[in-house]
Formats: C-alpha cells, sequence, structure tokens
C-alpha cells in the first residue's frame, strides 16, 4: 500500500508540513514514474510505505506519520530519464553540508509583538547590504552570519535608515555568491547561519539587545538553524524600527544546480534538451537557467515563495532582480506573471513593498495591471547615479573644468513617475562597486587619497545629493562610514575589500564624523516633510559655477525646502540664487560643519538668509549665499 492519504485535501500545501502525529508531503512532479519520500521517520526506507500517489494535476501526495520537527528528508523519484534522491522545492530548511538533506521544520518562533508598522514608502531609506561580507567578526574561520548583521542593528537604527535590504539569502550552491545563483527558494542559506556549537556567544549578544529594549530574551533552542537565525535578524530589526526586504531572484535559478536540485525535477531524459527541465524554459541568462512563466505551476511556485516570506519570516516586501529579464526572457509570458505576482501581493499585504529593477528604465513597471503596467510599487532608476558619479569623477581631476549641473539637475526626477517614491536612487549600490568595476564615491572624489578633504567633502555631496534629492534613497553597506574600498562576495580571494569595521571601532575620528553626517541628514529629513514631499522644482544649474540649487515642499502644505550643491575647492561669496519666498530662511544643514567635527573654521551664512525682492530663476525672491567649497546646504522656512 502507498503512503496514507489522510489529511490530505486539495488544500494541502506544498512540500512537507508537519500536522496531527506526522507530516504530509506535496510535490509536482507530473512526469515521474515514481516519488518516494525517505527520511529519518521511516528509516530511509524506500518501500510501498513511502510511495506517494499522484493525483491528476501532477502532484505526488501522502502522510508519514512519525514525522517531527528536525527529522531530515529527502524525495526519491524515479523517471523516464534517471532515477534518484531530488530535495524539496519547498524545503524551510537545509542540512549542510551539500549534498543534503531537506529538514522537517515547525513554524513556531517566539517573534516579539512590539506593533511595528511597515513605513509608507515615502518615508523609506534603504540600507543595502550582503550578510556574507557586511560584519565579518570571525573571518577566517567563517564569513558574516544573520546574526552578525543582527549585531550591528543599533548602528544601523541609530543611522536613521529606516529599510534594511538584503542581498539574496535564499540557498546557493558555492561557497561564496552574491546570492543571485539560488537554487533552493524556501530555504535561508545555511553559511549564513552560525552553527549550533558556536551559537551561545551569538545568543547572548542579542539577548542584550532585547535586554535594552526591555523584551523577553531568546532560548539558545530558538535560535538554532538557519531559518530560526534569519527570523531573529528580521525580529530584531522591526523591535528597533527598521523594515526589512529581501532581494529575490525570479527571473533564473542557478547556475550550478547539482543532481538533486530542481533542474530536470521529475528527471526526464537530458538528451530531449532543456524543455525537459521542468521549471525552465530553455533560456539563460547569467549562467542560469530562466524560469518557464508559461506553466502555472512555476507560477504559483514564485509567488508561494513571496507569500511564504510575507507570512512566515515577516517580511516587508521584496526587491526583485532583473524584471527585465523575466520580460524578455519569460517572453511571451513573463509581463503577466509579474501582474499575477504583484496582485496578489498586493491584495495578501497591501504594506509590503515590490520593488523592481528593470533595465533600462520604465515606468510601465509601476503601473497598474489594469493599465497595463506590472503593478510593482517602485523601481531602481540610474540616471541620477551616473550624473552624481559623473561630476563628482570630474570634480577630482587637477583642475576647475566645467561640470555637467545641468545633466544632474535633469536627472533628480527621471520622466514618466507620477510620484516621487516611485523610484530609487543612490550613487553607490552592489553591482556598480564590486571588486573591479567602478570605485566607491570616496575614492572617486579623490583616487590618490579618499581620506583627504577632497574625498571626504565629495562624498558628503554625492551622498548629501542622494538624501535631498527626489526619489527612495539607497545607501551601500559602508557608504555611511567613507568606505573607500570595492567589495567583494568571494573573501577568500578578496578579504583585503571587507568592510573597515575595525576603524569605526576604533574611533577613527574621520569615519566617525561621516557617520554623523549621514546620521544628522537623514534626522533632518524627518524633520523637514519637504525633503520626503512630492513637490520638486529645479531652480538653477551652472556648469561653469559648479552649482545646483533645486527647491522641495509639500504639495498643499507648503514645508518649502531650498537645497544648494557646490563642487568647486574655494569658497563662492555673494552668489545669488531665487528663493520661493521672501523674508528669513534658515540654514538647516550644512556638509562643512561635519569636516573634522565640529569645524572651527566652518563656511556658511551664519545659520539663515533673508530673501530680498529681487527676482531670480523664476521666483519673484531671491537670496545672496556664501557657498563653501565641495558642500551641501539646506534652507527651510520653518
Amino acid at each position: 500500500m502507498p503512503a496514507s492519504l489522510a489529511h490530505i485535501t486539495s488544500g494541502t500545501p506544498m512540500g512537507a508540513n508537519l500536522i496531527a502525529d506526522g507530516a504530509t508531503f506535496r510535490v509536482w512532479a507530473p512526469n515521474a514514474v515514481s516519488v518516494y519520500v525517505l527520511g529519518e521517520f521511516n528509516n530511509r526506507t524506500k518501500d510501498d510505505s513511502s510511495l506517494l500517489t499522484k493525483d491528476a494535476n501532477g502532484h505526488w501526495r501522502g502522510f508519514i506519520p512519525g514525522a517531527k520537527d528536525r527529522h531530515r528528508y529527502i524525495f526519491h523519484i524515479d523517471g523516464t530519464g534517471s532515477t534518484g534522491p531530488k530535495r524539496d522545492p519547498y524545503a524551510r530548511e537545509l542540512q549542510s553540508p551539500f549534498p543534503s538533506d531537506c529538514v522537517l521544520r515547525t513554524t513556531d518562533f517566539p517573534w516579539h509583538e512590539t506593533g511595528f508598522v511597515t513605513p509608507r514608502f515615502h518615508n523609506f531609506v534603504i540600507y543595502q547590504l550582503h550578510v556574507g561580507t557586511f560584519y565579518t567578526p570571525n573571518w577566517p574561520r567563517k564569513a558574516g552570519t544573520f546574526l552578525d548583521v543582527a549585531r550591528k542593528i543599533p548602528h544601523l537604527s541609530a543611522l536613521g535608515v529606516t529599510v534594511l535590504q538584503l542581498l539574496p539569502i535564499q540557498e546557493f550552491q558555492t561557497e561564496f555568491s552574491l546570492g543571485y545563483n539560488g537554487t533552493d527558494y524556501f530555504s535561508p542559506e545555511m553559511d549564513f547561519a552560525v552553527e549550533d556549537a558556536d551559537l551561545q556567544p551569538y545568543v547572548d549578544e542579542v539577548n542584550k539587545l532585547l535586554d535594552a529594549k526591555g523584551l523577553a530574551r531568546y532560548q539558545t533552542a530558538d535560535l538554532r538553524g538557519e531559518m530560526n537565525q534569519l527570523k531573529a535578524l528580521i525580529d530584531l530589526c522591526h523591535i528597533h524600527g527598521l523594515a526589512a526586504i529581501l532581494d529575490v531572484v525570479y527571473n533564473h535559478a542557478g547556475g550550478e544546480f547539482g543532481e538533486q536540485s530542481l533542474w530536470f525535477f521529475d528527471r526526464q531524459p537530458t538528451s530531449g534538451g532543456k524543455k525537459n527541465s521542468l521549471y525552465f524554459n530553455g533560456r539563460e541568462h547569467a549562467g542560469g537557467e530562466v524560469f518557464d512563466f508559461g506553466k502555472s505551476e512555476v507560477r504559483d511556485f514564485l509567488i508561494q515563495n513571496a507569500k511564504f516570506f510575507l507570512d512566515e519570516y515577516r517580511v516587508d516586501g521584496f526587491r526583485y532582480d532583473q524584471v527585465s529579464v523575466i520580460d524578455h526572457d519569460g517572453w511571451p509570458d513573463g509581463w503577466s506573471f509579474c501582474q499575477d505576482l504583484t496582485s496578489t501581493l498586493n491584495h495578501h499585504r497591501p504594506s509590503a513593498i515590490d520593488h523592481a529593477e528593470y533595465w533600462n528604465v520604465n515606468p510601465w513597471v509601476v503601473k497598474r495591471p489594469g493599465d497595463g503596467g506590472a503593478g510593482f510599487d517602485t523601481t531602481l532608476t540610474d540616471g541620477l547615479r551616473i550624473a552624481i558619479r559623473d561630476v563628482i569623477g570630474n570634480a577630482a581631476q587637477p583642475d576647475e573644468r566645467p561640470l555637467n549641473m545641468t545633466r544632474l539637475a535633469d536627472s533628480l526626477w527621471p520622466d514618466g513617475f507620477p510620484q516621487q517614491w516611485r523610484f530609487v536612487q543612490g550613487p553607490e549600490n552592489h553591482d556598480i562597486v564590486y571588486r573591479d568595476r567602478e570605485q566607491r564615491i570616496a575614492r572617486l572624489g579623490d583616487f590618490n587619497n579618499p581620506r583627504s578633504w577632497y574625498g571626504r567633502s565629495r562624498a558628503r555631496v554625492a551622498t548629501g545629493i542622494c538624501l535631498t534629492a527626489p526619489g527612495i534613497p539607497m545607501l551601500f553597506m559602508g557608504q555611511e562610514f567613507l568606505e573607500d574600498k570595492q567589495w567583494a562576495d568571494d573573501l577568500k580571494h578578496h578579504a583585503n575589500l571587507l568592510l573597515h569595521w575595525a576603524g569605526v571601532e576604533a574611533g577613527d575620528k574621520q569615519m566617525l564624523d561621516h557617520i554623523r553626517f549621514t546620521r544628522e541628514l537623514l534626522a533632518l529629513r524627518w524633520r523637514q516633510p519637504g525633503l520626503r514631499g512630492e513637490g520638486f522644482r529645479p531652480v538653477h544649474a551652472h556648469d561653469q559655477n559648479r552649482v545646483l540649487a533645486f527647491h522641495r515642499w509639500v504639495p498643499g502644505e507648503g514645508r518649502d525646502v531650498m537645497v544648494v550643491v557646490h563642487l568647486s575647492t574655494y569658497n563662492r561669496f555673494d552668489y545669488r540664487i531665487g528663493f520661493p519666498g521672501g523674508g528669513e530662511w534658515r540654514e538647516v544643514f550644512n556638509s562643512d560643519v561635519y569636516e573634522n567635527w565640529v569645524n572651527s573654521s566652518v563656511a556658511g551664512n551664519g545659520g539663515r538668509i533673508f530673501a530680498d525682492e529681487t527676482p531670480m530663476h523664476g521666483f519673484d525672491h531671491s537670496a545672496s549665499l556664501l557657498l563653501p567649497a565641495n558642500s551641501v546646504l539646506v534652507f527651510a522656512r520653518g
């Protein structure tokens, strides 16, 4: 007799799920000859009692009594092309090392109910990091982990960012990775977990964070395994007021797959070509295989994956890798898949963000499905990043050449976007400053000596533009403390590119001053709603003088703010700029203050200016300003 069908219904979830005195198993393998489930609960015996039953939709199902939390299991699939073990595509956790078993897991976790609410999108400030390289106190014995990131949450919370965006954390088979070659979509990366033998010191550390908030401590058993350690990271983010979003790769899977992966999952002959691979359409991207979006089961696999992380991990949304590949290489079904994905998730959790990467930038990706759009909330844009890097790099040349401040002004609000929070921008990200690609901003500002005044002040200007311009700002890990090295995921060969946390922890003044600069400018965003509002107007751009000014406000309320950027290496006096109103304006931020904080020789406007009735730049009023060298100034009414 095959395995029991007790507890099996049409609504039985995919994968392995504990219920009653055992577990249900359900897996899609429509072309398989037979499917068995082998595990600690049945001595891995392949016989009739471990054989699952196939339904009309190609799903194999069964109930196995005696299955318990943390029991290991694997599917054994007999196909027309091969026979052997396959990991459950829906496995919640895997057992290290590869090739590995799946692990049955309960869904319980001692979440702290603090009332955290995902910020509204216009209040997002994203901090992008890679778990394995962000903070690595145990290298070279072990790279960074979820709990290492958790130890730095107080730093990030104090900085003033509102969202942690983790590079992909779904299981990949290589030792090091950016994360874009995942193969096991429901299981967090095993290498990002602290092993049981090393766990207690981490439990003690994260419990100090809970003690400081007056919250119940974790027990050591609560943090066993990568699944619960990722949950603890998200729990601690929420406790500290930070949202957490995951970077997910729904355009392709792999690179390297391995025999037990979902590649040719129902074990059809490989001689029949890639179309026999079940989950994929035969096209390649980035060394991996593009999903077959024309199959309802594949679409459901990916949509259920997103719902799973929203529900079981309480994440606050997703950054979707290369939606343009879903559209183009997933043609003709990729766009409609995106519409199904976003419509489902928007109904399921309206507060969670759906953030797309689409190249070239396409405003249709954020339009509603009913209007023909893909339905994402936001998308990455590159115009401001390119313009910032251009003016910073050219400012570092040994002359006072004109800078393209006009293009910088034009890039502040890209064409086609109805709201400023619909696009995400920043001068650094994981792609741009990876290994031998482009330089980080501090080094771009002074290639020979990024710690010079030139490098430091230009880095302040780049970050200052990002944090005051329209759009959701995004910082890349280390940007807040003047990191001047590119980064790499492969620590074994690029350990010299690790973030310089040692400098921060040793009290390096230049690094701490830059953290203060970033923290206080982010605090200004909260005090000045105009910096998060929909009102925007470029006021003045002068290439020869290296000056840019723009106006931000809240429509219907005012809350006017004027931002003035200056990239000459000397102070400019009596520089007149149009203002949207007369009388006193406070100088509420001056980046020159943060040069050797507190800068005793700061150049500026003494905390306030007065706009008189001299018309300029389309306004009825203007003011004469002192513009410090390499600076960002912010003026506000109240």
